[in-house]
């Protein structure tokens, strides 16, 4: 019989198992995976929401990170209650709270960190150097990014490959996010590693209209 890890249980997605797994290895869940981060960091990266609720039944309490990662509003503001100054720690793999949330989509945590006062403009300190704003252009939360840009976030932020958050909304063919970040100020000029511009990305994903607007 084969024995699993927890998270190869995780990869193979199988709820049942895991719950068999959890309840004969109930430390399971405070234990790092092979990537340095927590299963319910694992769960949310791989973004089985499933799994994250079973982890979250199973937990007693989760650090600030995973509370932010895992849209756990109410968990987010009694941490920042008992330590205001969490808001711009880095996580255990380089990752901002803000810079989660906004990864996540999890707009509400996203806008309550701001108001509390969480630094828009703080990259991640790991190889990835990833601004909250490129986190919510990639994932395509037009909603986020605009609260981060009504909140002074810098719009020509360049991040791992050159990528800036206009190359992302050009991929991705989001013509309302373009059109906020060009009046903003985001230029269509900055060129990725490989050499691709913005108008590249959009052509390539089949956004003719969206190249030609782009186009220098």
């Amino acid at each position: 019989m084969q024995h699993y890890s927890l998270e190869d249980l995780i990869v193979k997605g199988n709820i049942e198992e895991i719950k068999a797994y959890l309840q004969q290895n109930p430390h399971a869940l405070k234990e790092k995976t092979s990537l340095g981060v927590s299963p319910l960091m694992l769960a949310c990266y791989y973004k089985k929401d499933n799994i994250i609720k079973l982890f979250l039944d199973f937990s007693e309490d989760i650090n600030f990170f995973e509370a932010c990662s895992a849209d756990k509003f109410d968990t987010v503001a009694h941490k920042i209650f008992q330590n205001p100054e969490v808001i711009n720690n880095f996580s255990e793999d380089g990752f901002t709270a803000l810079g989660l949330a906004c990864y996540f989509g999890n707009e509400e945590i996203a806008r309550y960190l701001v108001l509390k006062g969480a630094d828009v403009n703080l990259p991640a300190n790991n190889s990835f150097k990833v601004f909250p704003l490129h986190s919510a252009a990639a994932g395509n939360y037009t909603n986020i990014c605009r609260m981060l840009l009504e909140n002074g976030a810098a719009v020509n932020v360049v991040q791992q490959s050159g990528i800036t958050p206009l190359h992302s909304a050009a991929q991705n063919g989001n013509i309302e996010l373009i059109i906020m970040l060009l009046e903003k100020g985001a230029l269509v000029d900055v060129r990725m590693e490989g050499g691709k511009l913005p108008a590249d990305l959009a052509r390539d994903k089949g956004f003719l209209e969206i190249a030609e607007i782009l186009a220098i």
